[in-house]
């Protein structure tokens, strides 16, 4: 293990979250609140003990998929505890479970929160709750390489691997920091596009930047304590309904397009079984809760709104989906499971996942009726190894250990099934609001501190894709040679 270049690259990420913290300082100053200030002074704190680390670069920075797996776990964890730190000093969070619940809730873009009242916050907190959002989108690692160069040497790809959601990466360009400046330009470009959007309907400059935000990092926090169903407008609910499902895609797909390469990028599989699920999924559920709205408009638009929300794991709610029929809240429990694409914004198993897997057990029948046959798995036209179909394999039994072990836990607070159950599967899978007592019109803060840790950490393990916060527990990933 090469700790030093382990404890370089935590060095530069409080750097980049202290400098971050500059910004809800920034809204601070303009709303005239002092409360701003503690981002001024732990930000600045963040960023001189940065300095201090990374000072010195390390003579040794090769890095191989331990390190990068135990740098991308490290950093997430100091990342949250320190931007809990405002919430908590500032005194506009009481307790510190609460604090550290929120911003792991920003960051792994989950949207799930223990607080009562939003609209209690002063504007920098909301404003620190919803960029927390957009940065832990795209990565913090991510933004790190676009703006560092060889901050892990010639081995920067397994830091990327180690943030990125999804078991298919895609081909790894030497140029990585090139390909995460595009990742990041593309992620800024739709996000600005909605903005201007959500103002062009009347939605005020403000809330019109933490909406974008949140909807961006598919995280699904919100300013105002009924949510997106505060902004009654057709026109802006379906805003950010389409901006949702569009976070949601691979963005592979959008670089591809950007490359002018538009065969292969509609031909990308996940893409047209991710758009089928929710056509689909949005199908049923308006013909199920017809009888409900006052029209097939309505129906449709709720419909589609609450199945883009969740699919992609945002959380934005428009209604209160405990009154649907039980038929409408199955099909959100599955595509809760589901999730976004790979390489996408969302959390989820990810429909990738789910397509390899169906693959494999079309593949399985077929050798049955057929024994002495060859039977292949491929996708996109690409053979899938043995190893992408083992770890997925692995990624599914890890999961579901982790899932039984926290909603045992959980269960220790003796809520209704539904609740517990959903609160577990809303972390996990980082979608925010679950059924029952934590509903798009409920919230986590009657969880016990026990909970709350336990789900926080459910929310990190879901947003780093199990692997990376697991192996910290591992001795032998701390000896010197592995």
């Amino acid at each position: 293990m090469n700790k030093r270049i382990v404890l370089y690259i935590i060095g530069w990420v409080l750097i980049i979250e202290g400098a971050a913290m500059q910004l809800p300082a920034l809204v601070g100053l303009i709303y005239k609140e002092p409360n701003g200030l503690y981002f001024v002074g732990i930000g600045v704190a963040l960023i001189l003990i940065g300095i201090i680390i990374v000072w010195k670069r390390p003579k040794n920075t090769t890095m191989y998929q331990r390190e990068g797996l135990v740098s991308t776990a490290l950093s997430w964890i100091v990342i949250s505890l320190a931007g809990a730190l405002p919430f908590y000093l500032s005194g506009e969070v009481k307790r510190f479970e609460d604090a550290f619940f929120e911003i792991v809730s920003g960051f792994t873009t989950t949207g799930a929160s223990a607080l009562t009242s939003v609209e209690d916050l002063s504007n920098c907190m909301n404003f620190w709750r919803c960029f927390s959002i957009w940065l832990g989108g795209m990565g913090i690692l991510v933004f790190l390489l676009a703006i560092v160069p060889k901050v892990g040497g010639q081995q920067n790809a397994y830091l990327m691997k180690a943030e990125s959601p999804g078991p298919i990466f895609g081909k790894v360009t030497p140029k990585i920091r090139d390909y995460a400046a595009i990742l990041y330009i593309v992620y800024f470009g739709l996000t600005l596009i909605q903005f201007l959007l959500l103002v062009f309907g009347g939605m005020e400059v403000f809330d019109a930047i933490n909406v974008s935000m949140s909807t961006a990092g598919t995280g699904g926090f919100s300013i105002k304590n009924a949510g997106i169903a505060a902004y009654d407008s057709y026109y802006l609910q379906g805003v950010i309904a389409v901006f949702m499902m569009l976070f949601g895609i691979n963005f592979s797909f959008y670089l591809l397009l950007l490359a002018k390469k538009f065969k292969p990028a509609f031909k990308i599989s996940e893409v047209w079984f991710y758009l089928g699920i929710i056509a689909v999924t949005t199908a049923l559920i308006a013909i199920n809760i017809s009888n409900i709205y006052p029209s097939a408009y309505d129906s449709i638009h709720q419909a589609f709104f609450y199945v883009s929300s969740i699919i992609t794991t945002t959380g934005f709610g428009i209604s209160d989906v405990n009154l649907w029929p039980g038929f409408s809240l199955a099909l959100i429990i599955i595509i809760t499971f589901i999730g976004a694409c790979a390489g996408s914004t969302g959390g989820g198993i990810k429909v990738s996942r789910v397509l390899i897997l169906l693959k494999e057990i079309k593949k399985e029948f077929k050798i049955i009726l057929h024994p002495h046959t060859v039977q292949t798995v491929k996708m996109d036209g690409k053979k899938i190894s043995h190893e992408t179909v083992r770890s997925i394999s692995i990624f599914f039994m890890v999961y579901v250990l982790l899932f039984i072990v926290s909603f045992v836990i959980v269960s220790l607070d003796n809520f209704d099934f539904l609740t517990t159950f959903t609160s577990v599967a809303a972390t996990l899978n980082n979608t925010g609001p679950g059924l029952g007592d934590v509903g798009p019109t409920g919230n986590f803060s009657q969880f016990s501190a026990l909970s709350k840790y336990v789900l926080s950490f459910t929310m990190l393990a879901g947003r780093l894709e199990l692997f990376p916060l697991f192996i910290l527990f591992i001795p032998a990933t701390w000896k010197k040679k592995g």
